[in-house]
């Protein structure tokens, strides 16, 4: 099973939604780089169950530990180990889906692929396995900021049929932070709210959309063929849990436009540097940032864990009915905010650290 991600700055995850902890391994993160405790634990905090009422009620606190590659307030260069241990875990509730198959789960594939699985929460298909990717994500984040002023923010545009009016260069994280929902629009926020709320009511659950920018974004990061910045962006979102769709620049709205239409014409600015005059590549043009702010969105599906009743097989093909315990989230995304952050300061700096390879290495 591989669970680690990056080719310079590498990440492996560990640990099952019920087990004794979670946590990530960094290996390749620079040494000297100032981080702090309380850092990392802002962008856990956010991602966090019991943080309001439109999620999951686990009463999880997510504090972070350190065991390594650290000291006195920055990196020391050898492999940075972070751990989350789980204290609220109720595996009792989860008995009776032992041997049972949660419809749109991981519970039959994994069974499948491995013969094997940790039924309580999902085991190693939980999104609590994202603790360690945020935890990651925020060193990552510390060192495109530190080395680069690279600013990374995402914020949930829509919600099932509800989308948000905003002007996507004026977004802080004031804004974003300023509601539960985690949607700058506070209209649609107020909204929003609602829906969740009813869903959970009725046993049901939904889905939506993330929408993340990138500021200053050198040009350079990304590769023109394999590791085009766009695919790995685009494979870091789509290795999250319920996430169904990923476009960038236009996306999928870039079908309906002309090729005049669409293209980004250059010009200089008043300081003599090259810049595009649209944006609908989104930041990157052939596989390669260009330096223009990066936009992409992240589609996730409705939550698969709902309270309903719902028909289903066990391991033996018997048909059966189930209801869901538990505590889950009826809208997973409020809460993967600070994922989708996390796993694109993970590609960003990943792409930063290889460019500088290639930097170093260059022969005029």
């Amino acid at each position: 099973m591989t669970s680690s991600y990056g080719s310079i700055f590498k990440i492996q995850t560990f640990g099952e939604s019920h087990g004794p902890g979670v946590g990530v391994v960094i290996d390749g993160c620079p040494p000297r780089l100032p981080i702090s405790l309380d850092e990392i634990q802002r962008d856990l905090d956010r991602r966090r169950p019991g943080q309001s009422s439109i999620v999951t009620q686990r009463d999880e606190k997510d504090d972070v530990e350190i065991l390594s590659g650290w000291r006195n307030g920055v990196t020391l260069g050898s492999p940075l180990a972070l751990l989350v241990r789980n204290e609220d875990h109720e595996s009792g509730a989860y008995d009776h889906l032992e041997n049972v198959y949660r419809p749109s789960h991981a519970d039959y594939t994994t069974d499948q692929k491995y013969g094997i699985r940790a039924h309580e929460g999902g085991g190693r298909s939980s999104a609590r396995e994202t603790i360690g990717r945020v935890a990651a994500g925020a060193v990552a984040r510390k060192l495109l900021h530190h080395t680069a002023n690279i600013e990374v923010l995402a914020w949930v545009q829509q919600v099932h049929g509800i989308s948000a009016s905003y002007d996507i260069d004026k977004i802080s994280i004031t804004d974003v932070e300023a509601d539960p929902t985690r949607c700058p629009d506070p209209d649609t926020a107020a909204v929003i709210t609602e829906a969740i709320e009813k869903a959970r009511k009725d046993g049901d659950s939904l889905g939506g959309v993330i929408q993340c920018r990138v500021r200053n974004t050198p040009s350079g990061l990304g590769d023109p063929v394999f590791s085009k910045l766009e695919a790995e962006l685009a494979k870091t979102m789509m290795s999250l849990p319920a996430s169904k769709g990923f476009d960038i620049g236009s996306g999928f709205n870039g079908v309906t436009m002309t090729g005049r239409e669409h293209n980004d014409a250059f010009e200089l600015d008043p300081h003599g540097n090259i810049h595009t005059v649209t944006n609908n590549s989104g930041g990157i043009q052939g596989g390669i940032s260009n330096g223009e702010n990066i936009y992409f969105r992240v589609a996730f599906k409705p939550t698969a864990t709902i309270s309903s009743s719902q028909r289903t097989v066990d391991t033996e093909g018997n048909e059966v009915h189930l209801e869901a315990k538990g505590r889950h989230d009826p809208c997973v995304l409020p809460r993967a905010v600070p994922m989708v952050e996390a796993m694109a300061c993970l590609a960003l700096c990943d792409a930063l650290l290889r460019q500088a390879t290639v930097d170093y290495l260059s022969i005029d």
